[in-house]
């Protein structure tokens, strides 16, 4: 009897090991497909008032008008994205599926852009979900009626998502954008990265997953195992293999750079590569620089012609000549001293257990050597330094790792990475000697990174959590707590080691989510100078590096040379490279964006239903009044790429180097300028401009919002999402425009360049 009654119960462990090893393997889930997009253009008279509005806006500031300018995102995640289908679960404060219909629908009706592009995780997307992408994308195209004049434009494309865990092999973001959405001119399946694939390589066992569901009792957590098998079923390509002789049904993953556009090579078709999150410090490692990417290996000058300068995740566009850490030639690193704006992560490591250690009444000697202790295991553990100092608690950090004076600045920012430091190296090995070193030469825009599926997020500052990736702090019961967060450890004054390749840590874990959660915007917008609205001439425009990025208002920004050689009366518009040696004379036009008011136009309620209103748009659409915000200022930056090997880059970059004050005029700003000591520098220089709006209320501009003392150190942070933050962490900031930059050669036939030393900062004017 007993025999039989342990028997019993063994098969119903089984069986039910068995129910939920099912569950956890998506038996009970449902695939996430693209739905449909909502079948109607936004009306042809609301594109015809935008186009009539600008045209207005640029005669009154005598700028051209034989070009439009369009706005769009090229960086869009849909819950395809791993990350994206993660947070989207209730038990992360998600907001559950947001399919690659909702993407079209948003910037059709919500954000009102000109064009976007999708940019999923392409580690994340399986074969069928690669199928349906194409199809949605191609769906929202058809849905313009007219492709000669479409009310949006859709690109179909990936993100190329690489983490290093090293300086040397840390690569970064890209997104990957594609001119054509038929068959013959598309690749058959995305191109990933090694790093991200083995990081997402770590799904959770299907008795977990199953687990979750059962104890949740949401359709969420059945489709989320769904999601994870779906991804588990699919094989790795062979790295070696041309890409048009693998097998359809496999994951493509490149290494580096260079595989990647070897790749893409092989395909064969038009693409554009992007670079982004340059100077994020939430995964890029401690001491990254741009410097490995500047070579004939890793850099693509016909495909990798734009730089996002801004994003969802704050600035990268500000150089700073300090460094989050030390490195010195045998391969040590070392903690540096803080300076004026900026507190090193790893010398906070140090005060934190000082405090600490004085707090438990040990001796100051004894308190000062665990400082110096906690200092050095901090630097060496780069990004993971936070997990040296047991007991972690985000708000005793202050603003260690924070660019204090940059605008809206990345989180942990790494200046190596910054748009003007990339601007500003040179390669006098891959390129032809020091008369014509190799440089990046790259137009610059904007977009969001938002990963709700929402194009075009920053025209209102509303709805924190699904507008920005932020969101608030778990409860330490939350299940899904750990994933997001490093494990509760005890509070200690001493410092410990850690080893990343040896912890059972990884992904979010790894980073400081809290802190960073502070740092989310709204994100911005790509401007094109596009002869139409189609497909065809907006690529071209970014081919031309026509375009420029703005924070997220759609600011109106032209930025022209006026005396090009053999003009005849020609200019040359922003992204332009002319070889002269006359003093260049340019002219900046600027006008601001339009106010916004609550709520969505007519069209929208008339296309969508109340519950995709509130679903998609989260209740809120580009809505412009009549009244346009004020233009304050122009700024001039100058940038002088290195001449020689070894100059030192902050000498050559000036910034501002010349600053214009504007009117209080809605009709917008003009200024003319012109460099006179160009002809005397003899030397290679950029040129690009801001254009700055009047002060407003924005998501998370104020960063860590701390409370400063007398000398303006940070005494107090106030976390966003953390405890006593509430609402939307409304902060003021100054919108702005980037416009990409003006490059100005001087004649390889001129005088001797080398022999030119960098001069000192011009005065600002």
């Amino acid at each position: 009897m007993i025999k039989k009654l342990i028997g019993l119960i063994l098969v119903l462990v089984l069986l039910g090991l068995f129910f939920v090893y099912q569950i956890g393997m998506g038996a009970l889930g449902t695939h996430e497909g693209p739905n449909d997009p909502t079948p109607d253009p936004r009306p042809g008279g609301d594109v015809a008032r935008v186009e009539s509005a600008q045209h207005d806006a640029a005669a009154s500031v005598g700028a051209p008008t034989t070009k439009q300018i369009l706005f769009g995102d090229l960086h869009v995640h849909t819950t395809v994205s791993f990350d994206a289908f993660m947070m989207s679960v209730p038990l992360l404060q998600g907001q559950g599926a947001h399919p690659q219909s909702d993407a079209c629908d948003y910037a059709r009706y919500c954000s009102a852009l000109d064009f976007w592009s999708i940019n999923d995780h392409a580690s994340a997307i399986t074969p069928r979900a690669w199928e349906e992408t194409v199809e949605s994308i191609r769906q929202c195209n058809d849905v313009a009626s007219d492709p000669n004049n479409p009310d949006t434009v859709a690109f179909l494309g990936w993100e190329w998502t690489q983490m290093g865990t090293t300086p040397e092999n840390h690569y970064g973001h890209k997104n990957v954008v594609l001119a054509h959405t038929d068959d013959e001119r598309i690749p058959t399946r995305p191109i990933g990265s090694t790093a991200v694939a083995d990081a997402q390589g770590a799904i959770p066992s299907p008795f977990a997953l199953g687990a979750l569901a059962i104890s949740q009792q949401s359709p969420r957590y059945d489709d989320m195992a769904l999601y994870f098998s779906e991804r588990a079923g699919v094989a790795l390509c062979d790295s070696d293999t041309h890409v048009r002789d693998l097998p359809i049904d496999c994951t493509e993953l490149a290494e580096t750079p260079g595989d990647l556009f070897r790749k893409l090579d092989e395909w064969g078709h038009d693409a554009i590569v992007i670079p982004h999150g340059t100077t994020w410090g939430m995964y890029g490692p401690s001491g990254t620089t741009w410097d490995k990417q500047l070579s004939k290996a890793y850099h693509d000058p016909d495909r990798q012609t734009l730089f996002e300068i801004y994003s969802g995740h704050g600035n990268s566009e500000e150089y700073r000549d300090w460094r989050s850490i030390e490195q010195h030639p045998d391969g040590s690193v070392s903690c540096p001293e803080p300076r004026a704006n900026y507190l090193p992560s790893c010398w906070r490591a140090g005060e934190i257990i000082r405090e600490r250690c004085l707090e438990d009444g040990v001796s100051a000697a004894e308190c000062d050597a665990r400082a110096v202790d906690a200092r050095q295991l901090a630097a060496e553990s780069g990004i993971t330094g936070h997990l040296t100092v047991p007991g972690y608690d985000a708000t005793e950090w202050l603003d260690a790792g924070q660019c204090r004076d940059c605008a809206e600045g990345a989180f942990n920012y790494r200046p190596g990475g910054s748009a003007q430091y990339v601007m500003a190296i040179s390669n006098f090995d891959d390129g032809k000697g020091e008369d014509d070193p190799l440089r990046f030469r790259f137009g610059f825009m904007a977009s969001s990174d938002n990963h709700y599926a929402r194009p075009g997020t920053g025209f209102k500052e509303v709805n924190r959590i699904g507008s920005t990736e932020s969101r608030n702090r778990l409860a330490r019961d939350n299940p899904l707590a750990g994933l997001v967060a490093p494990p509760q450890t005890e509070r200690a004054s001493e410092s410990v080691a850690f080893d990343r390749a040896t912890s059972r840590l990884a992904g979010f874990q790894l980073f400081e989510m809290e802190r960073q959660s502070s740092f989310f915007l709204t994100g911005g917008l790509i401007a094109a100078h596009s002869e139409g609205r189609d497909r065809s001439s907006i690529w071209s425009a970014m081919l031309r590096r026509e375009t420029y990025g703005t924070s997220g208002p759609r600011m109106l920004l032209w930025f022209d040379l006026l005396n090009p050689p053999g003009s005849r009366g020609r200019t040359r518009p922003m992204g332009s490279a002319v070889e002269m040696s006359d003093p260049p004379i340019f002219r900046v036009r600027a006008v601001g964006s339009f106010e916004q008011k609550p709520g969505c136009p007519d069209y929208v309620t008339n296309n969508m239903t109340p519950k995709s209103i509130d679903h998609v748009c989260q209740g809120e659409c580009y809505n412009p009044s009549d009244r346009r915000r004020l233009i304050t200022r122009i700024e001039v930056i100058r940038v002088r790429p290195q001449q020689v090997r070894g100059e030192p880059i902050a000498g050559l970059i000036e910034d501002p180097w010349r600053s214009f004050r504007c009117d209080p005029d809605p009709s917008g700003c003009a200024v003319t300028f012109a460099d006179p000591e160009f002809g005397q520098q003899g030397r290679d220089t950029l040129y690009y401009v801001r254009a700055i709006e009047e002060p407003k209320l924005a998501i998370n501009a104020g960063g860590f919002r701390c409370e400063r003392d007398a000398e303006g150190e940070c005494v107090e942070p106030l976390l966003c999402g953390g405890e006593g933050a509430t609402g939307d962490c409304l902060s003021e900031t100054e919108p702005r425009a980037w416009s990409s930059p003006i490059f100005v050669d001087w004649p390889t036939d001129g005088p001797d360049r080398t022999a030119q030393a960098a001069p000192a900062r011009s005065p600002q004017s």
